[in-house]
Parts: C-alpha cells; sequence; structure tokens
C-alpha cells in the first residue's frame, strides 16, 4: 500500500514552540509518522510521512496550534518509507533566511494560482527568480528562470542586494516573480523584496509541488524534476518519483546510472 507523503507549512506566532514539541511528538508517534517537522516562534514547516489515517491524524493536531487552522499542505505518494526515522526540533526560524525582522505574516507578495503562472512567467517584462539552492536548480526550474546559485537560503538576501541593480536597473519598477519547492521559501523573499521596496513581488502558490500536482506536462514550462529532500529524490509531473538518485557522498541528486562529480573528482 502506497504511503501519504505530506509537505506542510504555515507562518503563525507561537509564544513558546519549545511547549507545543512534546504533544506534537507524543501525535505523530502515536500515528506512526516519520519524517521531520521543524517549530519556531514564526510558525510550523516540515515533511512527514505514514498511512492517510496517521497523516490526517497529525494535520488535525496540527491546524488546532494557534493560527494553524489554514495549513497549507501539499499531498504526494511513496511506495516505500522515505524517511529513516521521526524528527519534531524547535529552531529559530522554520526557513533559516536570517533576516530578523522580516515577517512574513505582515506583508508578503502577491499569491499566483499555478494555472495562472505561465502567463505570469511568459510576460518579458517579468523578472523570474529560483529561490532554491543550486543543487535543487540542477535537478529542474522552470525555462527562463534566474539561478542565484546559493548554497544555502541564508544567502538569498546578499545575493538579492549584490545583484539588485543588474536585474531591476534604475528606470521603471520591474516586475519580480519567485518560486520554490511548497511555497514556504517563497513567503519569506517576497517578504524580503518588499522590505527592500520592491512593490510588484508575485509568487507561485503551492510552490513547485502544486504547479506539477495542478498543470498538466503538455502545458507545463516546468523543465525536469523537481528536488525533494528524502528518499524518493525527485517529482516529476503529478508528483510521480523522478529518474534521480541521491549521491551518498555529497548529498547531490544524480540521474540514474550516472556516477556524481564528487566520486570523479
Amino acid at each position: 500500500m502506497a504511503l501519504t507523503v505530506a509537505a506542510l507549512y504555515r507562518f503563525a506566532r507561537f509564544d513558546d514552540p519549545a511547549a507545543l514539541r512534546a504533544s506534537l511528538l507524543d501525535a505523530s508517534a502515536s500515528a506512526g509518522i516519520k519524517g521531520t517537522l521543524l517549530l519556531a516562534r514564526e510558525g510550523i514547516n516540515g515533511t512527514i510521512a505514514g498511512s492517510a489515517n496517521g497523516i490526517a491524524a497529525v494535520l488535525a493536531h496540527i491546524r488546532q496550534l494557534p493560527g494553524c487552522a489554514d495549513l497549507d499542505v501539499k499531498y504526494s505518494s511513496a511506495e516505500t518509507m522515505p524517511f529513516g526515522r521521526l524528527k519534531v526540533r524547535v529552531k529559530r526560524e522554520i526557513v533559516t533566511m536570517g533576516q530578523p525582522d522580516i515577517d512574513p505574516l505582515a506583508s508578503v507578495g502577491t499569491y499566483v494560482a499555478p494555472h495562472d503562472w505561465n502567463a505570469l512567467i511568459s510576460d518579458p517584462d517579468v523578472i523570474v527568480i529560483d529561490t532554491r539552492n543550486d543543487y535543487e536548480v540542477a535537478v529542474g526550474t522552470f525555462a527562463g528562470a534566474i539561478n542565484p546559485e546559493t548554497r544555502s537560503f541564508r544567502e538569498f538576501p546578499g545575493w538579492f542586494r549584490r545583484e539588485r541593480e543588474r536585474l531591476l536597473g534604475t528606470g521603471k519598477p520591474r516586475k519580480v516573480a519567485m518560486f520554490c519547492t511548497g511555497g514556504i521559501r517563497c513567503e519569506k523573499s517576497t517578504a524580503f523584496l518588499k522590505a527592500e521596496g520592491i512593490e510588484e513581488v508575485y509568487h507561485l502558490k503551492g510552490g513547485i509541488l502544486r504547479y506539477l500536482e495542478d498543470v498538466p506536462a503538455g502545458q507545463s514550462l516546468w523543465q525536469g524534476e523537481c528536488f525533494v529532500f528524502d528518499e524518493r529524490v525527485a517529482l516529476g509531473h503529478g508528483l510521480t518519483e523522478g529518474e534521480h538518485a541521491l549521491c551518498r557522498a555529497c548529498g547531490r541528486a544524480i540521474p540514474a546510472g550516472e556516477s556524481c562529480r564528487c566520486r570523479q573528482s
């Protein structure tokens, strides 16, 4: 029987995230769930896998947390358990940008539904930025998207500040569209750009995962597969498991049957 995989996040205000950990860990363990959940003062983020009933029980628990009734969840499946164990951790941020004044609950860009995304990124006046890391972009991205070539999300603010004038020029402000795997990095990225004075900022609602789920392959502008942080490695259209394997030495995704560059050097 196929397992259900749930990628989830919600920006919320947790006064004491550490106080939420024990009950969330107990609820997840009791439901036979594996994966990783991160708690911080800014909310919750994670990907978990298990039976459909087990996932439903954990999501019901999370939705009872303050501000989490509208939890964002993307579902996919796996033939075998994609995680080795269950981890529930308390962190400074649920996705690390290192910009403590950025608050996605206060201001974010404009959400764009997957079926409207193609029209937006096909506009020549729109700058499209992939906010993910270089090893993720190497597996797949949208045609024409800019790759910041970052090794971690923490590098994104510095990259944008360095490249801002080259990207946007000094004349009429241009529109910026950004995307990531599930939407969480885009929410922080658009909040960051708005704090930097960029007004017309857009992001793909639900991220690449929702796009690959909702947009048929024949209408898609996506090229390649989408890297995911579990044993499935990458997903294709319809959120089916892709053709990449994971290099155990460096953690990068490599096409099935090929050897990683790290082993060739």
